[in-house]
């Protein structure tokens, strides 16, 4: 009917599969790191940038809102 669908130990498996298997886990473990390097260097190089790049708010406090998006018009950049 379904036939024989039992691993043979001789023919199947064995060192090469488990080498196989080592090696396709050291390549997802090397991606995996390179992603979270670069993502890092990344984020490092934004926050060095932006720790300078402060801004005033030149309008009246009493005009903000808690939470609105109107907000962005009271902003101004310092270098601006």
């Amino acid at each position: 009917m379904a036939g024989n669908t039992q691993i043979d130990p001789r023919t199947e498996g064995g060192l090469f599969s488990f080498i196989h298997g080592l090696v396709g886990y050291a390549v997802a473990v090397g991606l995996m790191l390179t992603i979270l390097v670069i993502l890092t260097v990344m984020a490092i190089n934004v926050q060095q940038e932006q720790a300078t790049n402060f801004y005033t708010v030149n309008q009246d406090l009493d005009a903000l809102k808690m939470n609105s998006l109107e907000n962005i018009k009271y902003r101004k950049n310092q270098g601006e």
